[in-house]
C-alpha cells in the first residue's frame, strides 16, 4: 500500500449534509487504482465539522489501513474494536448517546456508496445491511486468518528444514560416556541371606551366583563358594566378574532403580551455525525374579538399561534469531514430534532448560562456526562443568564481551550475565573491562582476585561513580556492609571521611571487618543501616553537621529514636496546619455547635472538636483513625459530628471519641486503641447524653413556635 501517495488525494467533497437529527458520522466512498491497484476510500465526516474527515479508511484485496487526518499518522487499527466500537466513535460519543456503535448515528452519504462497498467485497455477506462498516471489519477478519495460515505453514516449513539439515545424534557414544561420567559406573548387588548362605546377583554382567560367608562345620561346606558377607549399603565386588557395587537387599530393592542426568552436545548446523541439544539420560538398573518351590520369590537375574531423550533443540545462526524447538508427546495420537514453541497439553508441563554437563566432544564443534571464540569451555571449566550452554550461548550473541571476561576470570559478573541481570554493564560498546563494568581501570586485578564478586563489583561501581580512591580495606569493609544505596554513602561523605564512616560504624557495631563471623557481619549491616539513616534525617532537619557531636552520638541508637521523634512531630505539625487550612469551618463553627452539645454529669463532660487540629491530635493520642479527611470532612460540612468525652477533673487528657449524627444518634464511640473501656456504665451515660439533647431540642422547638404564635397574634 502506497500510503504516501493516497495522502496526496484530495478529500472526498459532500455537496450537502443529512437533515436527520439523530445523525452525528456520514461516510463517503470512493475506488481509486493506485499503482495498479485497486484501493477502496471510506472518509468518515463528523456533521458538524465536514470541512475534514475524522478517518480516511484504505482497503485493497489484501490489506487495509486507517489514516487520521488530525495526527497524520497511519494504523493498522480495525473498524472495529472487540466491543463492536467503531474506530472513529470517541468518548464524549459514548456518553452523550451509550451505544458505540448505533446504525442511525452512523450513515452513508448515498446508497451509491453501499453499493460500492458491496461490490468491492462480493464474496461478503453480513447480517444487516445498515450495519455497512461490518463489511470492512469481515474483510480485516479473513485476511488476519490468512496471514496467520501463511505463518504457520512457514514455521512448519522452517521447522522440517530445521529437522532436514540436524545431524544424527550420536546415541550409543553418548550411552557410554555418560555410564562413566555421569552416572560414575554404579552399580547394584541385590542378595537375599538365608542363614549363613548368600545369593548375589549383580546388575553388571547379570550373574547369579550363591555362596557362603561363614565357615561351615561339615566336610562338604569347604568346598563351597566363599564370600563377602552382604550388608545393606555397603560397597562390595561381584563374585562372578568382579565389578564394584552397593548391596541392596532384595525385599527393598522394588523392581526397577532410575538414575537420571542431563547433558548439554552441540553439533553443527549448515556452514557456521550450530545446534545446542538438551538431552535427558537415564539408567534404570532392573532386577528380574521368579516365583520357586514353596511360593518363595527367587532371583533371577538382573540388568542394566541405559537411554536418552533429547528434549530440545537450539539453533544459532549468525545474524539470525535464535530459535529453540521442542520435543513433545501427543497423548491422543500417542506419537512424538517437534514443535517451535514451548507450548503443551498442560501449563504444568511446560519445559524448562537447566544447568547440566557438556558434552566435551562440543568444544571441538564449535570450531570454525561463529561461535568458536564464545570462552564457553573456560568458563565450564571453572564451574565444574556444570552450566546452562543455551542461556551462555544465547547472552554471548548479546555480549561478546562475556568471553573475555571468562578467560580472566571473573565467574560471578558472567554468573549474573547468564541469569539476566544485565543492568550490571555500564557501557555495552567498550571492550575494555573496566569501561564495560564501569570501573577504575585499576581494580581489574582486584575484582579478578575476587573472581568477579558481585558485592565487590557494586563497592568498585561506587567508587568510580563517585570519584573516590579507597584502600583495599576500605573496598572489602564496604563489600561486607553490602550497601546497596549509593546516596547513603555519598550524603555520609559529605559530612565525613570514607575512614571515619567505616570506624564509626564498627564502634556502634561492636564488631570489627574481615572476621568471617556471619554474626558479625549481619551486626555491621544493620548498624550500617541504622547509622545512614540518623545522618539523612539530622541532615533533613537542618542540623549543623560540622559538629563532631552530631557526627558521632554517643548512643546511636538513642540518637536514632530522637531524630525519629523529631521527623514525626514535623510531619504532624505540617499536617496540622494543611488540615486546619482545608476544613477551617471546624474552627468557625466550634463556638455554636458547644452550646448544643456540651453536657456535664457524674464526672464527665463532652464537648465538640474546638478545630481539625484537635480532631487530628485527639486520634493520635488514642490511636484510632478519627484524624482521617473523612471524619474531618464530615465534621466541616456538618454531616457528623466529633465530640470528646473527657474525665472533669482532667477535661484535656483524651478519654473517649464520640461521632454523632445530626438526628444525636451516636454512630460510633472508642477509646485508646479503638477499645471501650467501662463499657457498660459509659454506653449508659452516653444514652442520658442522647436523651437529655433529644429533650433539649424538642423544647427549643416549642418555645420557638409559641414565640412565633405570640407574634402573630
Amino acid at each position: 500500500m502506497k500510503k504516501k501517495q493516497i495522502e496526496k488525494l484530495p478529500y472526498i467533497t459532500l455537496t450537502k449534509v443529512s437533515k436527520r437529527k439523530n445523525v452525528r458520522y456520514i461516510a463517503v466512498t470512493e475506488i481509486k487504482e493506485i499503482g495498479g491497484e485497486g484501493h477502496l476510500l471510506l472518509e468518515v465526516y463528523r456533521k458538524d465539522h465536514m470541512d475534514v474527515p475524522v478517518i480516511r479508511y484504505v482497503a485493497t484485496e489484501r490489506d487495509w489501513a486507517v489514516f487520521r487526518p488530525a495526527t497524520g499518522k497511519w494504523s493498522r487499527n480495525g473498524i472495529t474494536n472487540m466491543y463492536g466500537k467503531v474506530c472513529w466513535w470517541t468518548y464524549e460519543d459514548e456518553r452523550e448517546d451509550g451505544y458505540i456503535g448505533n446504525p442511525k448515528k452512523n450513515i452513508l452519504y448515498t446508497p451509491e456508496d453501499e453499493e460500492r462497498i458491496r461490490s468491492f467485497f462480493p464474496n461478503i455477506r453480513i447480517r444487516k445491511a445498515e450495519d455497512w462498516w461490518d463489511y470492512f471489519s469481515q474483510h480485516e477478519t479473513d485476511i488476519r486468518t490468512g496471514e496467520k495460515k501463511w505463518k504457520q505453514q512457514n514455521r512448519k516449513k522452517r521447522l522440517q528444514e530445521r529437522i532436514r539439515n540436524t545431524p544424527e545424534l550420536r546415541e550409543q557414544e553418548l550411552l557410554e560416556w555418560s555410564d562413566g561420567r555421569l552416572f560414575g559406573r554404579k552399580h547394584v548387588l541385590f542378595y537375599r541371606k538365608k542363614n549363613s548362605r548368600a545369593t548375589v546377583c549383580c546388575s553388571a554382567c547379570g550373574g547369579v551366583t550363591e555362596g557362603r560367608f561363614k565357615a561351615g562345620i561339615s566336610y562338604e561346606s569347604q568346598f563351597e563358594r566363599r564370600i563377602k558377607e552382604p550388608v545393606d549399603r555397603q560397597v562390595g565386588h561381584c563374585p562372578l566378574c568382579g565389578s564394584l557395587g552397593t548391596y541392596c537387599p532384595q525385599g527393598k530393592a522394588g523392581r526397577v532403580k532410575e538414575q537420571s542426568a542431563s547433558v548439554f552436545l552441540a553439533d553443527r548446523y549448515l556452514e557456521k551455525g550450530v545446534v545446542l541439544r538438551y538431552i535427558k539420560l537415564y539408567k534404570e538398573i532392573i532386577l528380574d525374579e521368579y516365583v520357586g518351590e514353596s511360593t518363595i520369590v527367587e532371583i533371577d537375574g538382573a540388568y542394566e538399561n541405559r537411554s536418552g531423550v533429547e528434549m530440545t533443540r537450539t539453533y544459532f545462526l549468525p545474524g539470525k534469531k535464535v530459535q529453540t524447538d521442542y520435543h513433545k508427546h501427543d497423548p491422543f495420537l500417542c506419537e512424538d514430534y517437534w514443535d517451535d514453541c514451548n507450548t503443551a497439553w498442560s501449563a504444568g508441563s511446560i519445559f524448562t532448560i537447566g544447568e547440566a554437563v557438556v558434552y566435551p566432544d562440543t568444544w571441538d564443534m564449535l570450531q570454525g562456526t561463529f561461535l568458536q571464540y564464545c570462552g564457553m569451555e573456560t568458563y565450564a571449566d571453572q564451574r565444574g562443568g556444570v552450566l546452562n550452554a543455551k542461556d551462555y550461548l544465547e547472552r554471548y550473541i548479546n555480549f561478546p564481551q562475556i568471553e573475555m571476561l571468562s578467560k580472566i576470570g571473573l565467574i560471578g559478573v558472567v554468573e549474573s550475565m547468564i541469569k539476566g541481570y544485565c543492568g550490571i554493564v555500564t557501557d555495552q560498546s567498550s571492550r575494555r573491562v573496566d569501561k564495560f563494568l564501569g570501573i577504575r581501570q585499576t581494580r581489574v586485578k582486584l575484582l579478578r582476585e575476587n573472581k568477579g564478586s558481585l558485592s565487590m563489583l557494586d563497592v568498585l561501581k561506587m567508587e568510580y561513580r563517585l570519584d573516590q580512591n579507597w584502600t583495599e580495606n576500605q573496598i572489602k569493609a564496604l563489600e561486607e556492609l553490602r550497601i546497596r544505596d549509593w546516596g547513603d554513602v555519598c550524603g555520609a561523605l559529605e559530612v565525613t571521611t570514607i575512614q571515619k564512616m567505616l570506624n564509626n560504624i564498627a564502634h556502634y557495631a561492636g564488631c570489627g571487618y574481615g572476621t568471617g563471623c556471619t554474626e558479625a557481619e549481619r551486626r555491621l549491616r544493620d548498624t550500617a543501616i541504622t547509622y545512614f539513616d540518623y545522618l539523612h534525617m539530622r541532615k533533613q532537619l537542618g542540623y549543623d553537621m560540622s559538629n563532631t557531636v552530631y557526627q558521632k552520638p554517643r548512643c546511636l541508637n538513642a540518637a536514632h529514636a530522637k531524630m525519629v521523634s523529631e521527623i514525626n512531630k514535623k510531619e504532624a505539625d505540617k499536617r496540622i496546619v494543611e488540615a486546619e487550612e482545608t476544613y477551617h469551618d471546624i474552627r468557625k463553627n466550634y463556638r455554636r455547635l458547644r452550646e448544643e452539645y456540651f453536657y456535664q454529669d457524674n464526672g464527665f463532660l463532652i464537648r465538640p472538636a474546638r478545630s481539625a487540629g484537635d480532631i487530628i491530635i485527639e486520634g493520635r493520642v488514642l490511636h484510632h483513625c478519627v484524624g482521617g479527611n473523612g471524619y474531618l470532612d464530615n465534621h466541616d460540612k456538618g454531616k457528623r459530628y466529633i465530640l470528646m468525652l473527657r474525665r472533669e477533673e482532667e477535661p484535656e487528657t483524651p478519654y473517649i471519641t464520640v461521632e454523632i449524627d445530626k438526628q444525636y444518634h451516636i454512630i460510633q464511640w472508642y477509646g485508646e486503641h479503638d477499645s471501650k473501656p467501662d463499657a457498660e456504665s459509659m454506653q449508659q451515660w452516653l444514652d442520658g447524653y442522647t436523651e437529655w439533647l433529644k429533650s433539649t431540642r424538642q423544647g427549643t422547638i416549642a418555645g420557638t413556635t409559641q414565640n412565633m404564635i405570640a407574634a402573630a397574634v
